[in-house]
This record gives C-alpha cells, structure tokens and sequence, in this order.
C-alpha cells in the first residue's frame, strides 16, 4: 500500500470498509437464516447471502487491482464480530414472530449502512475518474436498495404477526381516544337532532291547536 498514491490509497480505504461490513454480514445473514421459518422472508435472506458472498468477491478483487493487500484481515475481524453477535439474535423477543421482526430491523439497518457506504465509493471513484469502481459500487448499491425494499415490506408483515400473536383480538379493535371523542361528538349531535325535531314537532301542533280554534271562534262570532 505504501507504493500506491493518494488517489488509489483511498479508493483502497473505501474499500476495505465496504469489504469488511460484506465478510460481517455472511455470518449475520448465516444466523438469521438458520432461525427464520420457511418461506418468502428465508428464500429471499438465502438469496441475499449469495449476494453478499459475490459482493465481498468482487470489492476483493477491486482492491487487488487497485494494489491494496492484506484486507482480509480486516473481513476477519468484521466477521468474528459478526459471529459473536449471532447468538444474540437467538434470544431476542418474546416469541419467534417478534424475534424475526428485530432480525429484519437489524437488517434493514445493515442494508442502509452498506448503501450509504457504496455510495461514497461510488461518488469517490467518480470525482477521481476511476470508472470501473463507479461502475461496481453503483451497481452492488441497487442490490443493496432492492433488498432494503424487500425489508421494509417484511417489517410490515411482521409487525402484524406479532400483533396477531401478542395482542388479543379483543385489545385490537378498542377504539382509540380520538375515535371515541368522535363518536362522543356523533351522538351529542344525533342527541340534538332528536331534541330539535320534537321541539318542531310540538310547535306545529300548538300552531294547528291556535288556527284550529280561531276558525271555531270565527264560526260562533258568525252564529
């Protein structure tokens, strides 16, 4: 490293970092799939495993040719914190639906350092006119953005399993204090209605009462 220039030093520097979160999140992605039920959500972290694996690959590879070595070390590290974690996520939350809904938050998490850090990568490499790291940065960052999607629909999804397994269907549907003073307003009004239209209801019939009796006294004044 020490014959590289500034420029490729940095690049290098960049790098390394985005290297090291990729070799981390294998062994958090290993974890969380292994706890995960079958389904969409597993496929889909299975997939984005191979993802990381190919990621960590090529930024390598990038960091080979720009003259970096050595980086490995700093994978080694990221991923034996990663190891360590892993046990952690085992125990979270009171039931698995909770559980799997914080692994998607810490995931979701993930995706947005690791977009965040291509992104530099890739403005960097653009301002010093390397275009093949341009290239590569931008196009692990629209991967990294697709599954920071897919998580955030899951967090949804999830959320309502927990709701489901958590929270009696009873304490689901209570009325919120908003909707409650909205239905307290609702039957003042109904109330008042009601009121008017008796209160209309008796002035008529006092009215037909007077007309009806100046009509008789007309006719005996007549007589």
């Amino acid at each position: 490293m020490a014959d590289m220039n500034e420029r490729d030093a940095k690049l290098v520097q960049y790098l390394s970092e985005a290297y090291g979160k990729e070799r981390e999140l294998e062994a958090a992605l290993q974890a969380h799939i292994a706890m995960t039920e079958k389904g969409p959500y597993k496929k889909r972290l299975q997939q984005h495993l191979k993802e990381t694996k190919s990621h960590a690959k090529q930024v390598e590879r990038r960091i080979k040719k720009l003259g970096g070595g050595g980086q490995t070390l700093q994978g080694a590290v990221g991923k034996v914190a990663a190891l360590a974690k892993g046990p952690l996520h085992a125990i979270r939350g009171d039931s698995e639906q909770e559980k799997q809904l914080k692994n998607a938050k810490t995931e979701y998490w993930n995706e947005h350092e690791e977009i965040a850090t291509y992104l530099g990568i890739e403005t960097l490499a653009e301002k010093v006119g390397d275009s093949e790291t341009a290239k590569l940065a931008k196009a692990i960052r629209r991967e990294e953005e697709k599954m920071a999607n897919f998580l955030q629909g899951q967090i949804k999804t999830l959320t309502g399993a927990v709701v489901r397994a958590d929270i009696p269907a009873a304490q689901r549907r209570a009325s919120s204090p908003k909707r409650k003073a909205s239905k307290t307003r609702s039957a003042k009004t109904k109330t008042a209605a009601k009121s008017a239209r008796k209160t209309g209801a008796a002035k008529a019939r006092v009215t037909r009462a007077r007309k009806t009796s100046a009509r008789k006294t007309k006719k005996a004044a007549k007589r």
